[in-house]
């Protein structure tokens, strides 16, 4: 038996007592305190990252108060070394392999941001090995996956914090949904839930893999094909326009590795759009998705044509359905969220919170404590990034579930791969929230899931 196995095994009969004992005793009840200068050096988590790229860089900077960089995995060799020397002085153990981080008893927690295809198979085995983790958004690339890591989550009782950092983005989501929670909206009937629309791409051509990238370790559990890649023309601009490839941030073009725009920007607004519908008392899943979508290439049993060239949704407008006559839409133009209800509509993106109910604040503010009741009564950051990692690391101590759990998670992303799942058919889903299944058509229910490359199954 591997040494992971083993430990899988030995964590699973004492789950119980491995909440308590993999953590010092100290406590704290605000983040502040995280960054204390007069804590011990033994108090600072320490950390392996998998996934070494733009996300986890930011985020790494965003926390690096409370935490030590002990270990890197990525299969690109000039990222994982450049990662450890921008944030561990060069002294963090470096990988290609995922395994040897997850591992290491020194590892307290495990930070996960490889291209969304691999975030299951990491994250599940990251739990199994008795590690919590935070986990870059969208958690998963299919609805299936979401069903095990819920389970799995449930059966280890690690803290899993999803990377959806507006729910810690006080200033304006938040109080948008004290807003709604203090029934200033009413009944909601209607959001819109804009997204902005996915990139289209030339032909690519097949290309010679990088030097230091793997790229059959880069697939992993998606389907062997060519590397490709070509570099755009300059523009002019300021900024670099990015190369046109089938790896790296470009992985998010296609449904191999991705959702596109649906599971990108998608599981942040409609994150939102969600937590809003708890907020007022909508306790149903949808019953049904449709609309209209376009793609940059044909598609056909819902796989694209041509492999080529990106193939995930550009322009897309679906209106999904809830119990009570309650709509949701999600569509490509603009970027942002417009709640409406029978009392008043409010709209929240990144730069701002508009709408009467809004403005009446100045007459009569928000109860003292209705964003911290919005936030589970958890200690607040200002700063949405930094205050999401405290918000981790304070629920790694006390075992609390963080603000976003992979419960509330799944609820929403479900919503953006059943979004894809009728773009690629170009149909109406019915679906049964409870049954977590499509209705009445068994071509796209076979959507749910996907097949793993042999020898990137995942063993639970």
């Amino acid at each position: 038996m591997s040494s992971t196995n083993q430990q899988r095994r030995d964590f699973l009969k004492q789950s119980s007592l491995a909440a308590s004992a993999a953590f010092s005793p100290y406590f704290f009840s605000n983040p502040q305190t995280l960054a204390d200068e007069t804590r011990s050096p033994n108090d600072r988590f320490r950390i392996g990252v998998i996934g070494s790229g733009g996300m986890a860089g930011g985020n790494m900077n965003a926390a690096k108060d409370w935490l030590d960089v002990v270990a890197i995995a990525d299969v690109d060799e000039g990222r994982r070394e450049s990662f450890s020397n921008r944030f561990s002085g060069g002294k963090a153990d470096t990988y290609n392999d995922y395994r040897k981080v997850i591992e290491r008893d020194d590892v307290d927690v495990i930070h996960v941001a490889t291209p969304d295809h691999w975030h299951t198979k990491t994250l599940v085995e990251s739990m199994l090995a008795g590690k919590d983790v935070y986990c870059e958004k969208p958690m998963t690339l299919t609805i299936d996956e979401g069903k095990l890591i819920r389970r799995v989550q449930k059966e280890t009782g690690r803290i899993v914090q999803v990377g959806t950092q507006q729910r810690s983005t006080f200033n304006l989501f938040v109080k948008a949904m004290a807003i709604v929670q203090e029934g200033r909206l009413g009944r909601i009937n209607k959001l819109e839930v804009s997204i902005g629309g996915a990139p289209a791409s030339p032909a690519l051509p097949v290309a010679e893999v990088p030097q230091g990238l793997d790229w059959e370790r880069w697939l992993g559990p998606a389907p062997m094909v060519d590397y490709r890649f070509l570099q755009p023309e300059a523009t002019g601009k300021k900024r670099k326009p990015r190369a046109h490839t089938n790896a790296h941030y470009e992985f998010r073009w296609w449904y191999e590795y991705s959702g596109g725009k649906l599971t990108d920007w998608g599981a942040h607004h409609v994150d939102i759009a969600m937590w809003a519908l708890r907020l007022n008392g909508q306790k149903d899943g949808p019953v049904s998705i449709g609309g209209t979508a376009k793609h940059p290439v044909e598609f056909k049993d819902g796989y694209a044509v041509q492999n080529d060239r990106y193939n995930t949704a550009s322009e897309f407008r679906f209106s999904v359905k809830f119990p009570g006559d309650t709509e949701m839409v999600i569509k490509h133009s603009d970027n942002g969220i417009l709640i409406e209800g029978d009392k008043g509509r409010i709209f929240v993106n990144r730069g701002k919170l508009t709408g009467a109910p809004v403005e009446a604040l100045d007459s009569n503010p928000l109860a003292d404590d209705a964003i911290q009741k919005v936030y589970k009564d958890l200690p607040m950051e200002n700063n949405e990034r930094k205050g999401h990692w405290a918000n981790f690391l304070n629920c790694v101590k006390t075992r609390q579930e963080p603000i976003s759990d992979v419960h509330s998670h799944m609820e929403m992303l479900n919503v953006c791969h059943l979004a894809g799942i009728s773009a690629r058919f170009g149909r109406e889903l019915t679906w049964d929230a409870k049954a977590e299944q499509i209705i009445g058509d068994e071509q796209a229910n076979a959507f749910l899931g996907r097949p793993y490359r042999k020898g990137y199954e995942i063993e639970v």
